[in-house]
C-alpha cells in the first residue's frame, strides 16, 4: 500500500471516528454539503500539513542547532531564492485553496433551474413556511414540552431539535428558498443540506437545496434573535416523490379544514383550551407559563390592569404590538382571527385573572378593521 493511499485511508478512519463522536461536520445529503465537506476535509489537510512541516522543521533546527551542542550560528541578511520560494510557494497554495471554495460559493448562490419555491419567514421563535407553487402555508414550532425545558420531566431524544410542523420536501428537487423575517434578523441553518442563510427584515434572500436520499434532517436558528433564540429548530423531512405527493394532497386537506370561520361563536371552555395552546406556542418565552413575566424585563399578564379591565385594549396590543420599552411582537401578522381571541380569552381567564370574559373572533376581526 503506498502512503498516499495509507493516509487516505487512515483520514478516512479518523473522519468516521470524529462524527460518530460528534465533532466532525454532520454527514451530507446534497450536492453542496459534499462539496462543503469536501472542502472542509482538503483545507485541513492543507493547513495540518504545512504545520507539521512548519514546525518539523522549525523543532528541528531548534534541537539540533542548539548552542549547548557547540553550534555557531552564522549570520546572513538576503537569499534571493528563499525570499522567492516562501512567496511563489504560498501564492500557489492560496490559488490552490481558492479554486475549490470559490467554485462551491457560486454554486450556493445559483438557484436558477429550481422544481419548487418554498418562501421562509422567521419570527421570534418560529418559522412559517409557504409553498407558493401549491398556494398553502403553515408555521412551525418549537414541540419540546415547557416541562423538560424547566428540568420538570425528562429532556426527549431531540431535545430543543423537534416541531410541530417540519417542512417536507421531495428528493431529487432543486428547492428554492426565499428567505425574510418579520421582527430581528434570524438564520436559516441546515448542516446536513449545506444551507445556511440570515432572513433579514425588510430584505428577500434566496438559497437552494436538492436531497439526495429520504430522511428526516435537524438544523437550528444560528443568529441571535433575542431571548430564547436557541428554541427556535428546523426540520426538514425528505420524502420520495411518491410519498411527498401523498403527504401534499392529505396537507392541504388539512389545512383547508381547519381554516375557522371568523364569524362562529366560540364558548369559554372552548376558547380557553385553544388559548392557552396559542400561549404557549407564542407568550411563555417572555411572559411564562405562569403569567408572571420577567420582572425588570417583560410585564406580568397575572393581575395585569390591561387583561382584566380595557377588553379594545387589549385586544389592540396583541393584533399591534407595542414599541414601547419592552417591544412586544405585532401579533396580527402571525395569528389569524380565532387565535388571538383565544389567546386573549385565555389571558384574561388563567391564573388569578377570573374576568369570565369571551372574546369572539368577530371582535378581533372587528378590530382589524378599525370598528373597535
Amino acid at each position: 500500500m503506498s502512503f498516499l493511499r495509507f493516509f487516505t485511508v487512515m483520514l478516512g478512519m479518523l473522519a468516521t471516528s470524529a462524527e460518530a463522536a460528534e465533532v466532525n461536520l454532520q454527514s451530507p445529503v446534497t450536492s453542496i454539503a459534499r462539496d462543503i465537506y469536501g472542502l472542509h476535509t482538503l483545507l485541513l489537510i492543507i493547513t495540518g500539513t504545512i504545520a507539521l512541516v512548519v514546525f518539523g522543521v522549525m523543532f528541528y533546527a531548534i534541537i539540533r542547532h542548539r548552542k549547548v551542542a557547540g553550534r555557531t550560528a552564522k549570520l546572513f541578511h538576503e537569499n534571493t531564492t528563499v525570499e522567492v520560494i516562501w512567496t511563489v510557494v504560498p501564492f500557489l497554495i492560496l490559488v490552490g485553496m481558492a479554486w475549490p471554495a470559490t467554485r462551491t460559493v457560486l454554486a450556493q448562490k445559483s438557484t436558477r433551474g429550481e422544481d419548487m419555491t418554498i418562501k421562509v419567514t422567521g419570527y421570534q421563535w418560529k418559522w412559517r413556511y409557504d409553498y407558493l407553487d401549491d398556494n398553502f402555508g403553515f408555521v412551525s414550532h418549537l414541540a419540546t414540552p415547557q416541562s423538560a425545558i424547566q428540568g420538570v420531566s425528562a429532556k426527549p431524544v431531540n431535545y430543543l431539535l423537534e416541531v410541530d410542523e417540519p417542512l417536507v420536501v421531495p428528493t431529487g428537487k432543486k428547492v428554492r428558498l426565499l428567505l425574510t423575517a418579520n421582527d430581528v434578523i434570524h438564520s436559516w441553518w441546515m448542516p446536513a443540506l449545506g444551507v445556511k442563510q440570515d432572513a433579514i427584515p425588510g430584505f428577500v434572500r434566496d438559497t437552494w437545496f436538492k436531497v439526495d436520499t429520504p430522511g428526516t434532517y435537524r438544523g437550528q436558528c444560528s443568529e441571535l434573535c433575542g431571548k430564547d433564540h436557541g428554541y427556535m429548530p428546523i426540520v426538514v423531512i425528505a420524502k420520495s416523490p411518491a410519498d411527498y405527493d401523498k403527504w401534499l394532497a392529505d396537507k392541504k386537506k388539512a389545512v383547508a379544514a381547519m381554516a375557522d370561520d371568523p364569524n362562529k361563536i366560540w364558548k369559554l371552555e372552548d376558547l380557553k383550551a385553544r388559548g392557552e395552546k396559542v400561549y404557549q406556542q407564542n407568550c411563555v418565552p417572555c411572559h411564562q407559563a405562569t403569567g408572571k413575566g420577567i420582572p425588570g424585563s417583560f410585564p406580568a399578564l397575572d393581575g395585569s390592569k390591561i387583561v382584566t379591565t380595557d377588553k379594545a385594549a387589549h385586544i389592540h396590543i396583541v393584533l399591534n404590538g407595542s414599541q414601547k420599552n419592552p417591544a412586544m411582537a405585532a401579533w396580527g401578522k402571525q395569528l389569524s382571527d380565532t387565535d388571538i381571541a383565544a389567546v386573549i380569552t385565555y389571558e384574561r381567564n388563567a391564573w388569578s385573572n377570573h374576568t369570565g370574559d369571551v372574546i369572539q373572533p368577530k371582535d378581533v376581526k372587528a378590530a382589524r378593521g378599525g370598528k373597535v
